[in-house]
């Protein structure tokens, strides 16, 4: 059976020039995926139009990635500013929605920290989440046990200064090779998935392409850099992607209370995932630990952070509070489930999505 052609469109709100690629048939029920870190809606190309066969699937761009407007996130928002941009995009008249319509939202890496926001702030317009290795509800870097507890007062060893310069300064020239260990496509090929992984050259191009669309600086990726005198010297800033993930901004662990009344949730995770665990390779516990960054303080002052452990704490109180979630692990896999393992994640999906009634 051929794929459905997914149309590339644009959506002007209130808030934002929204780039959006659209396929399947309006009167069918909605899909939004939201796509992660330093990459953009083309990472869902293949599930998209898969889906497209038995659903409405959009898959915007968030503001400054990919063909969307570049417009500052406002850091001290958390995941605010996405989600109002794309509850936003839902109500625009252009999309085929109705008013009161309820959408399944799938969001992968710091998407699935978006689809949490969209539930807490806009919860009429979610029907389900479908979370993809989810950043941890309690931010990204700097906090040490499952409470959340940060390092250090002032949030340090989170935000801006958490990238990789020189990843940041390949991103801004659009460097497209493989000569240095943190050019885009080296990061791509080891971390967005479990290394080792054969795409179709083609795909892997369209893939680096898509991280390439990033607007590198400080109102973006990763954000404005603040230095901190404690370890590892930088502390979250007030604009970009990395200082919103800081916990000092970000904690959703209030997820939690809307219980019974919140929407269902798969939890869909690669065993192998190095971005986000609760040894990520991108947290300065872990890197600290391992010599990769010189002046560790030790596990009693800056530990691993337990990202995992951290969201299957708030998802179990959630729980216990009467909502509902379910946590499938595949093994052998890494950040990517839905390219890794497509067949297996558009199974537990659509199993998922059936028992919604959609």
């Amino acid at each position: 059976m051929p794929s459905i052609e997914l149309q590339s469109r644009r959506f002007t709100t209130d808030r934002l020039d929204t780039h959006a690629f659209v396929a399947g048939d309006p009167q069918k029920p909605a899909l939004l995926l939201i796509h992660g870190n330093v990459s953009s809606a083309v990472f869902f190309d293949q599930v998209q139009a898969e889906l497209a066969r038995d659903y409405y699937v959009i898959a915007p761009d968030m503001r400054g990635y990919g063909k969307s407007q570049l417009e500052a996130i406002d850091a001290t928002r958390g995941m605010a500013d996405m989600s109002d941009d794309f509850a936003a995009l839902l109500a625009h008249p252009d999309l085929g929605l109705a008013a009161d319509a309820k959408v399944h939202v799938v969001g992968w890496s710091v998407g699935g920290n978006v689809a949490l926001q969209l539930a807490l702030d806009h919860g009429t317009r979610v029907a389900s989440l479908t979370l993809l290795n989810p950043g941890s509800p309690k931010g990204f870097g700097g906090t040490k046990d499952v409470a959340g507890t940060p390092c250090y007062p002032d949030f340090g060893g989170s935000g801006g200064g958490t990238a990789n310069p020189d990843f940041v300064a390949f991103l801004a020239a659009k460097e497209r090779g493989s000569d240095a260990p943190v050019t885009p496509r080296n990061v791509m090929v080891n971390f967005y998935w479990k290394p080792g992984l054969a795409l179709e050259p083609a795909r892997e191009e369209a893939y680096l392409s898509a991280m390439l669309d990033t607007t590198a600086g400080a109102t973006t990726y990763p954000g404005d850099v603040v230095d901190s005198p404690n370890w590892p010297g930088v502390a979250p800033g007030v604009t970009g992607m990395n200082n919103a993930l800081s916990p000092k901004y970000l904690d959703q662990a209030g997820f939690a209370a809307l219980g019974a009344g919140g929407p269902p949730v798969l939890w869909i995770r690669g065993a192998d995932d190095q971005i986000v665990s609760d040894r990520s390779m991108f947290d300065f516990g872990t890197l600290g630990e391992l010599g990769a960054v010189p002046g560790w303080p030790g596990a009693e002052v800056f530990p691993s952070q337990p990202m995992v452990a951290q969201t299957r704490a708030v998802f179990d109180a959630y729980q216990a509070a009467g909502g509902r979630y379910r946590e499938v692990v595949f093994e052998d896999c890494g950040h990517g489930p839905h390219i890794e393992k497509q067949d297996a994640f558009l199974a537990e999906l659509r199993t998922f999505l059936r028992e919604q009634g959609a």
